[in-house]
């Protein structure tokens, strides 16, 4: 999750969750992992420090906090299952479309109505299961930030929206003794994959970066829709 978070805006990492959910509830599984990518964003923000995206922050926050509030609200009624198919089936056909189309058209142009749709989309599925990434790729990758700006504009959305997710993740009662312990256990680690994500992503030229995070988006919504459909017994 560090490695990802730090130097490729998320992507694979969104994985993180559901292969610990494979010997643990995806409600623990997500309470555990909060706390480590609250540390996590904090090294995040000191590495890509003024660097995002101003233009687009002023715009997903606001959405992205919105998601939060929609997802403590409905985080009782979701199964997993279906959750991770729908995201899963959409990062897929998401990746497919944007390959598929004109590579000599230019950046897509920021849209209040797109960005909103899906930052808030971003923070629902981040307040769920931490998969926040392929939503919020949907709106940035189409724009062709420049690659540290665009990590950068993920890992301050995604501080903020980790940070303002302890609430509901409190009041809904994730945090207890056994979470926490397992949490701190793990918290060291976190700086180091961060570091070792920013390390990388300055050594990789800036059209294989953009390959490379849609070749991840392909590979997390196919482990998703897989996880999904194991889960209905299918």
């Amino acid at each position: 999750m560090g490695i990802s978070k730090g130097g490729f805006g998320s992507g694979v990492g969104i994985l993180a969750t559901p292969l610990m959910a494979l010997t643990l509830p995806m409600s623990q599984a997500a309470a555990i992992m909060l706390p480590i990518l609250c540390v996590m964003d904090l090294a995040g923000i000191y590495a890509y420090r003024g660097k995002w995206s101003r233009e687009n922050m002023k715009l997903i926050l606001w959405g992205g906090i919105l998601g939060v509030v929609i997802g403590a609200f409905t985080f009782r009624f979701f199964d997993d299952a279906l959750l991770r198919v729908g995201i899963g089936a959409f990062a897929i056909a998401f990746v497919i479309y944007r390959l598929s189309g004109d590579h000599t058209a230019p950046p897509a142009p920021r849209s209040v109505p797109k960005g909103l749709f899906w930052s808030t989309m971003g923070g629902f599925t981040s307040t769920l299961i931490h998969a926040g990434g392929p939503p919020l790729n949907v709106y940035l990758l189409p724009q062709r930030l420049e690659k540290v700006q665009f990590v950068a504009t993920t890992v301050l959305f995604f501080t903020v929206i980790n940070y303002v997710k302890l609430v509901p993740y409190a009041w809904l009662g994730l945090f207890d003794a056994r979470n926490l312990t397992t949490s701190a256990v793990l918290i060291p680690l976190a700086p180091v994959g961060i570091f070792m994500g920013v390390w990388i992503m300055k050594r990789i030229p800036q059209e294989s970066f953009y390959r490379l995070c849609y070749a991840m988006l392909l590979v997390v919504g196919g482990k998703l829709l897989y996880d999904g459909i194991r889960g209905w017994g299918v």
